[in-house]
């Protein structure tokens, strides 16, 4: 039985990370127009903040989610549509580039914002999920 959940709970993560990371490079190439900035990367790594706050804290709400939705929607989803190698690579270019206020600027959104939709999704799961 162990065997069969571990081997669901790696497919659950691998579907999730399917669709995260095909969702971040839409999102890149959506917004590659701007260029003096790496919005998609930004906008893919807030809105998986949102999703792994709103997960967690569904779970902190005492509804129970199957295992494998909680790991298709924390480790699959969430990390195939974050991407920290990607906003550091960012943002050293732009820091090669003599860009040093949006190379600042990215990393201070980037944590800011993603730790603040982490609290919004805690949030959101706390006032709609009631047990």
């Amino acid at each position: 039985m162990t065997h069969d959940r571990s081997l669901l709970g790696l497919i659950a993560v691998g579907i999730g990370g399917f669709f995260g990371a095909c969702a971040r490079y839409c999102f890149s190439r959506l917004l590659s127009r701007f260029e003096s900035f790496p919005y998609g990367t930004l906008l893919s790594n807030v809105i998986a903040a949102f999703i792994i706050g709103l997960t967690i804290g569904v779970g902190r709400q005492s509804v129970l989610l199957p295992e494998h939705l909680k790991l298709f929607l924390t480790a699959g989803l969430s990390g195939g549509l974050s991407t920290f190698s990607t906003f550091s690579f960012e943002t050293i270019t732009l820091l090669e580039q003599g860009s040093y206020f949006s190379a600042v600027g990215n990393i201070l959104v980037n944590v800011c914002l993603s730790l603040i939709f982490v609290l919004v999704g805690l949030f959101v799961a706390k006032m709609f999920v009631k047990v």
